[in-house]
């Protein structure tokens, strides 16, 4: 690199800083010129908008007529899941997890997070009933099936 880009370089950051300076003093970045400011690189959101309906709401496979049974169900054996609206979101599933952990299905934190510990212990609870599932924590199509069927009665 040449002396004489070396300087002209540092000065043109100099420019460009005291630039920006005076436009920020001022409110606003207008004073310096769109063509001064930093690129910044594209980021993506830490959560899309379809991963939040998941979070939200999981149903496992239920539609709102069976989710509501569910909720019902929740209700009637003494564990309150919210409002009955057939959308099992955080409350339906915490009042699930207290009702599992209390009888020893080992679902772990009531969080409200249908995760595979939830799964499990909803595997053990519809096996009481005499669904037959593996215990995986997976809630594949024999676990949805079951809990379809479990929930085919109204409150």
């Amino acid at each position: 690199m040449s002396a004489g880009r070396g300087r002209g370089t540092a000065l043109t950051r100099t420019a460009v800083s005291a630039t920006a300076v005076v436009g920020l003093a001022l409110g606003t970045l207008m004073g310096a010129g769109a063509g001064l400011a930093a690129a910044q690189p594209a980021t993506r959101p830490a959560v899309t908008a379809p991963d939040v309906t998941v979070l939200a709401v999981n149903n496992l496979g239920l539609d709102t007529a069976r989710a509501m049974n569910w909720q019902c169900w929740l209700r009637n054996t003494g564990y309150d899941p919210g409002a009955i609206d057939g959308q099992l979101g955080t409350n339906s599933w915490m009042a699930a997890q207290r009702k599992f952990n209390d009888l020893g299905l080992g679902a772990g934190s009531v969080d409200g997070a249908v995760g595979p510990n939830t799964i499990r212990a909803l595997q053990r609870y519809l096996n009481i009933f005499g669904y037959n599932l593996t215990v995986d924590g997976i809630a594949g199509a024999n676990t949805r099936a079951a809990f379809w069927a479990f929930n085919s009665s109204g409150c």
